[in-house]
């Protein structure tokens, strides 16, 4: 790994008598459960919406629905796409020597899935309520969604993390 990037990731104690080596087998270990928890829901969902084009009303739909769908179904490839990248990277790069930079590259394209999840989820959301209920309707479970989803993905996690820092940082000056 280049020194620009070690100099922005520091490394942090795990509070474990780990090796470097040990430490990152375990957040690989870690990382690859959290993706097995993701990966079924975006194939489930990538499956139903490329189900939907083949169904009778999908002719008759307006052109919000028409582009929400659309957009759900990028965001859900996007997602797919980043979410398996480790597995390839990590095929890719076997053998070279490049666990800590799988680990760091992972950690990101996870993230960035997991946003595009929500947007793909979100999506869904509203493409099935105006189909149901109408705009507003659309409108408001649409935002509860996507609220929802930075809440307890974004926000929730963040805070904790901000106050880890703050924390660690009084104890180091």
């Amino acid at each position: 790994m280049d020194s620009s990037v070690r100099e922005r990731t520091p490394d942090r104690p795990s509070g474990r008598d780990e090796s470097e080596g040990e430490r990152l087998d375990r957040n690989l270990s870690e990382l690859l459960q959290e993706l097995r928890v993701a990966l079924p829901g975006v194939q489930v969902l990538f499956a139903f919406l490329l189900a939907v084009p083949f169904q009778s009303r999908f002719a008759e739909i307006t052109a919000f629905q028409e582009k929400t769908y659309f957009a759900t179904l990028l965001c859900t490839a996007i997602s797919a796409a980043l979410l398996i990248s480790p597995t390839a990277y990590h095929r890719l790069t076997f053998h070279l020597q490049q666990k800590r930079e799988l680990v760091m590259l992972s950690n990101r394209l996870a993230i960035a899935g997991l946003g595009f999840l929500a947007l793909a989820m979100t999506g869904a959301v509203m493409l099935i309520t105006d189909v149901l209920f109408g705009v507003l309707a659309t409108t408001v479970f649409g935002l509860a969604a996507l609220a929802m989803f930075v809440a307890l993905w974004g926000l929730l996690p963040l805070r904790r993390r901000l106050t880890l820092v703050r924390r660690e940082g009084r104890r180091s000056a």
